[in-house]
């Protein structure tokens, strides 16, 4: 059990980064771009799914960047890059999350002006960036069929804050035996309502209803944004 001063620090940690997710927000807002932070397990196909999502929305005419989280390594940012996107990668070290000061300093040198959406690929875990605001404006949790249908019962929490959860690598379902109907109610237990969008990057199937997802919330925070600006 936690002690009460491991307690008090943990909610100074968090507080002090969701003041400063707040103002990463502004700033987004302010600049008109669309913020997405992913989030899955490692070995999900974030990366993947990301680098083939940039590219399609490229090809739509929309300026995407990426900020990448990984305790080491480049080679997401590597991949990502091929997309022809700015990609900027944030080695963690030890840290199992990104954080909202690491947001804040790999964003320097970049005009927020220049982009309509700024992707996050967090840290591949469920546990701990659940609980970290980067200021983004939507958050997606992605769920591979080969992880099987009771994660988001194991990581409630994470499918609880998400905005929509992305099932991959759909390509695979009959061989590992994923039974969808078994995860669409695991996934409606935790978190009734929330949209599920079945893809596979490797095929192509369900990317476009993944991009007109994110078109949707994109405009509409382009509408808040609009309807709260003076005059």
């Amino acid at each position: 059990m936690a002690t009460p001063r491991l307690l008090e620090i943990r909610q100074g940690v968090l507080s002090k980064n969701d003041r400063l997710a707040a103002e990463l927000r502004s700033r987004f807002h302010a600049a008109g771009v669309f913020v997405v932070n992913l989030l899955s397990s490692p070995g999900a196909g974030k990366t993947r799914l990301l680098e083939e999502t940039m590219r399609r929305m490229r090809q739509r005419n929309l300026r995407v960047a990426a900020l990448v989280g990984d305790l080491a390594t480049d080679n997401d940012a590597q991949r990502l890059a091929r997309s022809g996107a700015p990609v900027r990668q944030i080695q963690t070290g030890d840290m199992c999350h990104l954080e909202a000061h690491q947001i804040e300093r790999y964003l320097e040198g970049w005009d927020l002006n220049d982009f309509d959406v700024l992707f996050i690929e967090n840290v591949g875990n469920l546990v701990c960036p659940t609980g970290y605001d980067l200021g983004e404006a939507a958050r997606a949790v992605l769920l591979s069929v080969t992880e099987g249908e009771d994660k988001p019962l194991k990581y409630p929490g994470a499918f609880v804050s998400a905005d929509c959860v992305v099932v991959t690598k759909i390509d695979l379902a009959e061989a590992v035996e994923f039974d969808m109907r078994a995860a669409e109610a695991n996934i409606a237990s935790v978190h009734p309502g929330v949209p599920i969008v079945y893809t596979s990057a490797r095929t192509g199937a369900g990317l476009d209803d993944w991009i007109v997802w994110l078109d949707a919330r994109r405009h509409a925070m382009a509408a808040v944004v609009d309807a709260s600006s003076p005059g």
